[in-house]
């Protein structure tokens, strides 16, 4: 399926819905996009949660776990002796 989208004067595009959905981006949703000589290729990523579902007992998951994953990170970063 081929679908022609315009770039704005900042360099996004809007995926169209059916292409959306076909690959299972959703709202929110990380893709990586990478260029093969003169194409760019788009590819969904799982979430980080995905990848550990049922690897650890915890009650409650946070509502996203990448952002909280990475606010972990920063937060970790701030207290660590330089």
């Amino acid at each position: 399926m081929g679908v022609i989208v315009n770039i704005d004067e900042k360099g996004r595009m809007v995926i169209p819905k059916e292409i959306r959905e076909k690959i299972g981006v959703t709202q929110g949703g990380r893709i990586k996009i990478t260029a093969n000589e003169d194409k760019a290729v788009i590819e969904p990523l799982k979430p980080v949660a995905d990848a550990h579902y049922g690897a650890f007992n915890i009650a409650r998951w946070p509502e996203d776990l990448d952002q909280y994953a990475s606010e972990a990170l920063k937060q970790w970063w701030k207290e660590k002796p330089t």
